[in-house]
């Protein structure tokens, strides 16, 4: 019986190709447990440090504001005066210049730059969350905090205060606006107002770069049906859409319907 002769050559390309395929198994482990780990960061420890953050925020600018609040303060809002009662549920021009009347225009509703100035209330999202001028992703977004569009209207002024917040990661203060529904309450706090808006349309998908979604009188660009044609006092809240990825935008508009002093 003849006997196999294995030569060195053939044993050491086979020992060879046994180490690269090891190398190269212990390789995707490495790579998967990687891309693990950063997943848990990206959904997990940036939605924990950043709402950690917000709620800290919130509660230095009730400290510098002189008061403690709660996440229920401010739910009476409009209560406080006559001429922000009931009555100016429909806020035009005259309603306007009648809540203005009620609370004059404060000088700390001009910020600097990713200066956080006020506090966004939101009851049925069991949401609250600070307001900072400026729409970075470093200085103000992924502190999940809520960003106020540069060159936009202030809250309680005429035209449009038009908001933008992460839908995913780093807080998602904005998640899930699309659960809020006409009538819905959004409050803006500032050191010297409660501003009390009612939600009023939703425009669930739109692109990116719909400039028009935050002009002073809302209205899309892409969408035309979608908006508003008169001036008035505005809010718009924008985020991402669909989850988890970057390419539309999703608006929520609402109309100051109260306002009263501190």
């Amino acid at each position: 019986m003849r006997q196999r002769v294995m030569h060195h050559g053939a044993r050491r390309r086979r020992e060879r190709r046994r180490r690269a395929v090891w190398t190269g198994g212990e390789l995707l482990v490495t790579v998967g447990v990687v891309l693990l780990l950063l997943v848990v960061h990206q959904l997990w420890w940036t939605n924990r440090e950043a709402k950690q953050g917000a709620r800290h925020g919130v509660e230095a600018l009730e400290r510098k504001w002189g008061r403690g609040g709660g996440a229920d303060s401010g739910t009476a809002a409009g209560s406080g005066s006559p001429s922000a009662s009931s009555s100016t549920a429909s806020p035009g021009a005259r309603a306007g210049r009648d809540l203005r009347a009620a609370v004059p225009e404060p000088a700390d509703l001009t910020p600097g730059r990713s200066q956080a100035y006020a506090i966004l209330t939101v009851p049925r999202l069991h949401l609250r969350v600070p307001v900072a001028e400026g729409v970075g992703k470093r200085s103000v977004l992924n502190k999940g905090y809520v960003g106020h569009y540069p060159g936009t209207g202030q809250p309680g002024r005429a035209g449009n205060f038009a908001l933008a917040g992460h839908r995913n990661t780093h807080g998602e203060p904005f998640r899930y606006i699309n659960r809020l529904a006409p009538g819905d309450t959004v409050r803006v706090e500032t050191r010297s107002a409660v501003y009390t808006y009612a939600v009023d349309k939703t425009l669930r998908q739109t692109s990116a770069r719909d400039s028009g979604v935050i002009r002073p009188v809302p209205r899309s660009t892409v969408h035309p049906t979608y908006g508003y044609t008169a001036p008035g006092y505005y809010l718009t809240l924008t985020t991402c859409t669909p989850e988890y990825t970057s390419r539309y935008r999703l608006v929520v508009w609402g109309k100051l319907v109260s306002m009263r002093p501190r």
